[in-house]
This record gives structure tokens, sequence and C-alpha cells, in this order.
């Protein structure tokens, strides 16, 4: 086991019993150049997804405890999202990590969000097959209890603060538009573009429409922001 893997230990909070799943975890699909009979991490990842959206839903309705669905939703969404992920997954050091073939890390792979994001959810299934749920858990805590801790009921919403904003320096109203959709059924990735008077188009990606809305609209509020 690397120095950079049995980092990933320590930062985590949990040792494997099982190492093997910790290094599949941290495998991603171009190392060995693709050879199919190297075990990659998007099995682990598909699994990881829908345990990470339980242990969250569950820190939801477990703090949140007269909230309906509907303010519930993007709450649990901005724990899970491709940015709350890649922001723990640098938290972990996932990135030095990762196996990947030298073309990959040549352009950046190490550093690439949605790699990051994907390994983060691969180790959270590792910790579950390796541990069970409560191991699950505990590594939530430690990479997210922060974020949740600081959650309102009542979440920022950038497309609103947008809306706002542009409506008071009189910009007009944002216009959004699909540009792509693309990625498997169980993770499939949609980029928005946003256009607002006076300022260049923002792009803003997710895994779903209103999640890469969201980002586009952030993208501008920042364009707006340095601009003025």
């Amino acid at each position: 086991m690397s120095v950079e893997v049995k980092r990933v230990q320590d930062n985590i909070g949990y040792h494997f019993n099982d190492p093997e799943l910790l290094t599949r975890a941290l495998t991603h699909s171009s190392f060995g150049d693709g050879n199919k009979q190297v075990r990659n991490y998007e099995r682990l990842e598909f699994l990881g997804d829908r345990v990470l959206g339980l242990i969250a839903a569950e820190a939801m309705f477990t703090k949140f405890k007269m909230a309906r669905e509907g303010r519930l939703a993007p709450l649990f969404n901005s724990l899970v999202d491709k940015n709350a992920c890649e922001r723990v997954a640098r938290q972990f050091e996932l990135g030095p990590a990762l196996r990947m073939s030298p073309s990959e890390e040549n352009v950046g792979g190490r550093n690439k969000a949605s790699i990051l994001a994907d390994a983060t959810e691969s180790v959270m299934a590792a910790v579950y097959l390796d541990g069970g749920l409560e191991a699950a858990r505990s590594v939530f805590e430690r990479g997210w209890g922060d974020a949740v801790a600081k959650l309102t009921e009542k979440p920022r919403n950038p497309k609103s603060d947008l809306q706002e904003l542009a409506a008071k320096k009189g910009y007009g109203v944002p216009h959004y538009d699909l540009l792509e959709q693309a990625g498997p059924d169980h993770r499939p990735i949609f980029v928005v573009r946003v256009e607002l008077n006076g300022f260049d188009p923002c792009e803003g990606q997710g895994g779903s429409k209103q999640e890469a809305q969201r980002e586009a609209a952030s993208a501008m509020l920042q364009r707006i922001n340095s601009h003025d």
C-alpha cells in the first residue's frame, strides 16, 4: 500500500480490513491503459452514490424535523452534488492516491473535479462494504459534518440571487439554455448556459438541469461581482 493510500485511511478515519477495496476505490478506468482485467472504481461509484445519498438524506431528515420534502431536497443536493464531493475528495487527499494512466495524469486527471467527485463516492462504497453503514456514517461525519452543521432551512439559491441582482441593477432577466446532456443513465451530466444583458454567457455543469443552472448562475454572479 502506497504512502498516499495510507494517508487516505488516516484522513477518512477508517482503516480497512480488506485494503484491496480501498485500492480499487482509488483506481481510475484509465489505469492499465483500459485493461479490462484491472478492476476500477466504476462499480463502487455506483454503490457509493446510493450510500452517500442514504446517509445525507438521513442527516437532513434528522436535523430538520419540521421541514417538508420541498425544503429537504435542496439541502440534500447541496451535500451530495459534484462540488460537495470534490471538496471532500480534496479534504481527504484522494487526488495524490489515485491510480490512473500516465496520459490521464498528464492532462490533469488528479485535479479534475469529476474524477475527484467520483472517487469520493467510490471510497464511501468501499468503506460501506468493508465496515458497514456505521463506518460509512463515521466517514460522512468527518467529511461532511461541517457542511451539515452550517446548513440552514433556507439555503442560498444562486438562481434567485442572480435574478434579484439582475433586476436591481437593470440587467434584465437571466435566460438559461440546456447545451448538452451526456453520461450514463445513473450519472447524467447536464451543461447549461445562462445569458444576461451586458455580460458574456456563463456555463454550469451538474447531475441535473437544476444543479447545472445553479452552477451557471453562480458563475454569472462571480462575473458580475468582478465587473462591479
